[in-house]
């Protein structure tokens, strides 16, 4: 344990618990973030918990692995998006190559582009879903020490969210 103020906190890095580490605003203290992939609609069918120092495109295929089949009509259950959007972190040839290995179209912001890209007007959803998360309380800024509970919680909110979208839609 490391002393943070008024309150323990974990120890980042190796020595600490694996998904936390230095935050990138604060580095004095370790941080985790929330990699979330969503419908159209918002609602969160996957949600990873990683390190405060892990750079986003490296969950991008592990989030979309986590994505969970979908039942419904006779045939093969999809589990993969057919178009995927993202924002600037995720631009790397590397990545783009691989999502449409895997049959999915990505739509992507380019780096060093200004922009108007237009993909504002799909990102927002996500922002949303980001908000509706952090309106959990013990979300919103990381408490927990153990890493397992908090990941927890991170699943038992992406599960209430999925509920009230699923009563809002009957």
């Amino acid at each position: 344990m490391v002393p943070g103020g008024d309150r323990r906190l974990a120890p980042a890095g190796p020595s600490g618990r694996p998904k936390t580490g230095p935050s990138p605003v604060d580095r004095a203290r370790p941080g985790s973030k929330h990699h979330i992939v969503t419908d159209a609609d918002g609602t969160p069918p996957a949600i990873t918990l990683t390190g405060g120092n892990r750079h986003d495109v490296t969950q991008l295929l592990p989030l979309l692995d986590a994505i969970p089949r979908i039942r419904g009509a006779t045939g093969r259950p999809r589990h993969r998006p057919r178009q995927l959007f993202a924002d600037r972190g995720y631009d790397y040839d590397k990545y783009r190559r691989l999502l449409r290995k895997r049959g999915i179209k990505p739509v992507i912001a380019r780096r060093g582009v200004p922009h108007g890209s237009g993909l504002g007007a799909v990102r927002w959803v996500v922002e949303r879903t980001n908000a509706w998360i952090h309106g959990f309380r013990r979300l919103r800024i990381r408490w927990d020490i153990r890493d397992d509970i908090h990941e927890a919680f991170l699943k038992l909110a992406c599960c209430v969210i999925t509920y009230r979208r699923a009563q809002a839609l009957c």
